[in-house]
């Protein structure tokens, strides 16, 4: 089992670069801020997790509680930080470029005169 921890690690390690890479191409490719941010929050969460199992799977001590700090840290901001930015794409009056967009906000925004 010794010899095959380190091949685990590896695949943890290809795993979350191959998931934020699709997160990263995700942001290029989508067509408005909202999916955008979509991709890029979903990418950053499975992406770190997958690479926290890998240094979980080494078993270094020193590694893992700083990985484990990093983890913590870019869990913790990257929801907050894109709500932030959707927040303030909706506030400045960005459409979400959808077929037939509804503000379920009930503030009388940019869906509000389609119904």
């Amino acid at each position: 089992m010794g010899a095959l921890l380190p091949w685990i690690a590896d695949a943890f390690v290809v795993l979350g670069v191959a998931v934020i890479t699709v997160g990263v191409y995700g942001m290029l490719r989508m067509p408005d801020t909202y999916t955008r941010l979509h991709a890029a929050s979903k990418a950053v969460f499975l992406g770190v997790i997958s690479l926290l199992a890998a240094s979980v799977v080494t078993g270094e001590p020193e590694i893992v509680f700083r990985v484990i700090l990093i983890s913590l840290f870019l869990l913790l901001t990257s929801p907050v930080s894109a709500h932030v930015i959707g927040r303030a794409a909706y506030r400045r009056g960005e459409r979400m470029l959808a077929p037939d967009p509804v503000d379920e906000s009930g503030r009388g925004g940019w869906g509000a005169s389609e119904r």
